[in-house]
């Protein structure tokens, strides 16, 4: 997607999602939620970008992406666990069943890599080799794949928190989950993982890591939730370019949103000082990195809508014609 077109349609971001006469909001970092009284939650994913536990900037039709992405996923994983989906209403929009989501969330990890302070590269780098359980051998270098996949549990920080890393043992001592839900959502998670990784080969592509959310449903049972294997829950490399930047000491081609993060991380302390207004020729080209990455995982085209369609307002007509359907049986 060149960004001559995408400039045409830099007005069409969703930064807020506030529909009147639907119940119980919720605003996180990314989506708005709302719970219906039945049991079923909207989630309506908007463009907002967050990283480093702060807003960014809105990108458009980066929550467009997200939302087609996941259910490319959810519909290829759903042999190897459940989810949370119900039906999507509208391209920004899923409608899953209501979970009790689980305290911990759940990163995987195939390489050493990373720029967040939980990284197992930024804390390789500071001398650490026993992390989250596990324990790296000397001499790895960034980027390079692990023996095997690992997981990196963390807590679930709340909006402006930060996570903070666990291990197996104190996520049983903590009462976090049980030994049976632990020993389930690792298995599922290295499942999925390998799934993706697998699938994400076929295109061309490296899922160096990724993170799940899991949670349990009204009969107990382990389901997956929130997002799977997006550009925003993962790090996806090209797989031709790979071998000869590792060897270069080069970081992998990435379109992940490490494009925003590094323009803000050489310009502050993205932990400490006011994030700068990103400008919109980093706003545009990021947005065309998202359509790449939905393009080249999915195989599917993304088209660009009327530049007169009005987000929101779209959002509110198919919800409206959905929870009638629904309220009459059709869905």
């Amino acid at each position: 997607m060149d960004i001559a077109s995408l400039a045409q349609h830099a007005h069409q971001v969703l930064t807020e999602a506030e529909i009147a006469g639907l119940p119980n909001r919720y605003r996180g970092k990314v989506r708005d939620n709302y719970d219906l009284p039945d049991g079923r939650r909207i989630l309506i994913t908007t463009d907002r970008i967050s990283a480093f536990d702060r807003p960014l900037a809105a990108i458009p039709f980066k929550g467009q992406v997200l939302t087609q992405t996941a259910r490319y996923w959810f519909e290829r994983t759903a042999d190897i666990c459940p989810n949370h989906v119900l039906a999507y209403p509208d391209p920004n929009v899923v409608v899953g069943r209501r979970l009790d989501i689980l305290p911990v969330e759940i990163v995987v990890r195939g390489y050493l890599a990373g720029t967040t302070s939980t990284s197992i590269l930024t804390r390789y780098r500071r001398g650490e080799r026993e992390m989250y359980g596990h324990r790296l051998p000397e001499g790895l270098r960034p980027n390079e794949r692990l023996a095997e996949a690992i997981i990196t549990p963390t807590t679930k920080a709340a909006d402006g928190g930060h996570d903070e890393p666990l291990t197996a043992a104190a996520i049983l001592e903590q009462g976090l989950l049980t030994a049976e839900q632990w020993r389930t959502v690792s298995e599922t998670a290295l499942a999925l993982f390998a799934r993706g990784q697998a699938l994400a080969a076929e295109r061309g592509l490296i899922l160096a890591d990724t993170k799940y959310e899991f949670g349990t449903d009204a009969d107990g049972r382990i389901v997956l939730a929130d997002e799977i294997h997006t550009p925003d829950s993962s790090r996806y490399w090209f797989a031709e370019s790979y071998p000869e930047r590792f060897a270069a000491d080069m970081a992998p081609e990435s379109f992940d949103k490490d494009f925003v993060r590094n323009w803000v991380v050489a310009r502050c302390d993205p932990y400490r000082d006011p994030i700068p207004e990103i400008p919109s020729e980093v706003v545009l080209e990021t947005a065309a990195v998202y359509i790449r990455a939905f393009e080249t995982i999915t195989g599917q085209t993304f088209a660009l809508p009327d530049p007169a369609e009005v987000p929101l307002e779209r959002i509110q007509r198919n919800l409206t014609a959905y929870l009638r359907d629904s309220a009459n049986g059709a869905a």
